[in-house]
């Protein structure tokens, strides 16, 4: 298949775009290089030993997503380009619901003016909020604690609403936590600034780029009071989105991509210490606003329906992402 990928030089896209291309397809990948470098495209093509076309352009560019749209003949689209910081999208909840909802909106019309019939969308496991783990598919999305969560639960509806009144069939893929990087040390998150997620953060206080780990709030409701996610290795993900856009189904599919174990914040920071034998010094501070106790996946229906499932460890997470740190510059 020929595929368009949205924010295809970020963390997921880049590492999706090696899978696809591994598999055989032809991918064209736009990027606004916001929180991406244009790097990363010569890293994917060393790694599949295959070409990449990359075109410098922003999802919310409706017109340029159409005369694109229009040269290509694309099979599909998966849609990562967004912003996804929580703690952010608390403090400038415009920027997020312009940006989030815009590009989806444009690349639905887009999808829907020229045929193009599958749309592959990067969801998240906040548009569950505050509910009770494990997440399946088939629960009541709750209301969402913060408006990152809330912009992936109003692109679903769009998206839902756009494929009933359409010949558009949809897949959205729920993910959980991804960390990790490509084993090549090639490919992996590179955040811009102070990084969001813990894994950079745990990767840079280890190269001695920060001084210390933040973990916020050690008094939820956990075994050991820190939050408990469900982290997924990025390559597994990248391996449920070629499942997604490889599938028959038609209509609208969702599927959470996820290991369907918890694991918290302290097991993460001992499990890196322990396998990649560096201390991490750390400091419990005040928990951050929009964040929940508890959160992992009931991932059977991706097993059932895409024969797909997370395969890595927690181990070979921790493992990839201090290759990968060790080997930028």
């Amino acid at each position: 298949m020929k595929i368009l990928v949205t924010g295809g030089l970020g963390y997921i896209g880049s590492h999706t775009v090696v899978e696809l291309q591994q598999r055989g397809h032809e991918v064209v990948v736009i990027d606004n290089l916001y929180n991406s470098q244009e790097s990363v495209k010569s890293k994917i093509e060393s790694i599949t030993k295959k070409s990449l076309k990359f075109i410098k352009m922003d999802a919310t560019d409706y017109e340029g997503l159409l005369e694109l749209c229009k040269l290509e003949t694309f099979d599909g689209i998966i849609h990562f380009a967004g912003y996804k910081a929580v703690g952010e999208s608390v403090k400038e909840p415009l920027k997020y619901y312009h940006n989030n909802l815009l590009s989806t909106i444009n690349l639905a019309r887009v999808a829907v003016e020229l045929g193009i019939n599958k749309f592959i969308f990067s969801s998240s496991a906040t548009v569950y909020g505050d509910g009770v783990s494990p997440f399946d598919e088939t629960m009541p999305l709750l209301e969402r604690t913060n408006p990152y969560g809330e912009t992936k639960a109003m692109c679903e509806r769009i998206l839902t609403d756009t494929a009933k009144a359409s010949n558009l069939n949809v897949t959205l893929l729920r993910y959980f936590n991804p960390v990790g990087a490509h084993e090549s040390g090639l490919i992996g998150e590179i955040p811009n600034g102070i990084p969001n997620n813990l894994m950079p953060y745990v990767t840079q206080v280890a190269k001695g780029i920060r001084e210390k780990l933040y973990v916020f709030g050690d008094d939820y409701d956990t075994s050991d009071g820190t939050g408990v996610r469900d982290y997924i290795h990025v390559v597994d993900l990248a391996k449920g989105h070629v499942a997604a856009i490889e599938s028959t189904k038609t209509g609208v599919n969702v599927y959470n991509l996820g290991t369907g174990k918890g694991t918290s914040v302290l097991e993460i920071i001992n499990a890196f210490m322990d396998t990649n034998k560096i201390n991490i010094p750390y400091v419990i501070t005040d928990r951050r606003p929009g964040d929940i106790a508890v959160s992992y996946a009931d991932a059977t229906k991706a097993f059932k329906e895409l024969k797909w499932k997370a395969e890595k460890d927690i181990n070979e997470m921790v493992k990839s992402a201090w290759n990968f740190e060790m080997n930028l510059k």
